[in-house]
């Protein structure tokens, strides 16, 4: 696990067929009030959780999950996650904890045919996605934890409960799959997706001042340039319409 600032940890991925998504950790130790943003792909709870506890971590302390969508490779691990610390709370978006209560699981899979490959791959049942969500979230939340506030900002288009976080004491934004390093964006052909709504997204991302990008996979970025997001919207504005 490494140290991005004091109040924010990082967990890359372990991509294999399936990209793995990172996960964060945030909260200062003395707060006791931590948080792990997205957990991951199908049997990487334990990677992810020895990782927190090599470094001292105590489970006790991690109070919640925060989604920031829920695709397999995000949502994955969440039930190995949820057996280590069962005490934390689960916290969604709505447009994607609703139908995740329900059974729904399309925004897990994306598409018919990826379910059926994933279900026969990793033994996974109908239903094994389906959890209770103790905070439906709605976007323009100011989360007080771990002692600092992250705004919470509503993103779709990647998918449907998308959410961004977003620090401005350290100018952090934590964007799920929504906008990544070196120009590149998530999907917008998966279910619940909308390439108009993505760039919608990006512009509304890039009206804030961001030094650290912390996406859901690939590289960090540190320094990160002044007019990056806008650019990125631009560069794809044309196959987002």
């Amino acid at each position: 696990m490494k140290q991005i600032t004091e109040s924010v940890f990082f967990i890359p991925g372990q991509d294999e067929m399936i990209p793995d998504s990172h996960v964060y950790l945030l909260g200062t130790a003395d707060s006791k009030d931590l948080s792990l943003i997205d957990a991951g792909l199908m049997g990487k709870g334990r990677y992810k959780i020895e990782s927190i506890q090599k470094s001292d971590v105590s489970l006790s302390d991690i109070k919640r999950i925060i989604m920031t969508h829920t695709h397999l490779d995000h949502i994955g691990c969440l039930g190995e996650l949820r057996d280590a610390i069962p005490h934390a709370a689960l916290w969604i978006h709505e447009n994607e904890a609703n139908p995740l209560e329900k059974g729904d699981e399309n925004t897990v899979y994306g598409m018919n045919m990826f379910e059926s490959m994933c279900q026969a791959q990793y033994g996974i049942k109908p239903g094994d996605f389906c959890f209770p969500v103790d905070r439906k979230l709605t976007g323009g939340e100011a989360l007080e934890i771990g002692g600092a506030t992250w705004q919470v900002i509503h993103i779709p288009g990647h998918s449907a409960g998308s959410i961004a976080l977003y620090q401005p004491e350290d100018k952090i934004l934590i964007p799920g799959d929504t906008v990544y390093a070196d120009h590149a964006i998530g999907r917008f052909d998966l279910h619940g997706a909308s390439g108009p709504q993505l760039k919608k997204s990006l512009l509304a991302l890039a009206d804030l001042d961001v030094n650290i990008l912390l996406p859901g996979h690939n590289r960090i970025m540190a320094n990160v340039p002044a007019g990056y997001i806008k650019q990125t919207a631009e560069q794809w504005g044309p196959y987002l319409s």
